[in-house]
């Protein structure tokens, strides 16, 4: 995937994550900061050049488990 394609859909999930955090008033602080946290790795990844497929793959699984734990 191509760099630009990969900033695109890591900006589409960050814009949702904010969605919900600003239409979800009950959410709990800890809710909240697994949401800031994903946001925050997502950001850095956006930042980061010259990543192996490999290295991308090991983030992303760091961030669907932070993802998991909202929704569990």
């Amino acid at each position: 995937m191509s760099r630009k394609k990969r900033n695109q859909n890591m900006d589409a999930l960050i814009a949702s994550i904010e969605t919900i955090k600003k239409n979800q008033c009950s959410l709990s602080v800890e809710d909240l900061n697994v949401l800031n946290e994903v946001i925050s790795k997502l950001q850095f990844l956006k930042k980061k050049k010259g990543l192996t497929d490999k290295h991308l793959q090991q983030h992303v699984v760091e961030i669907v488990e932070l993802i998991n734990k909202f929704f569990i």
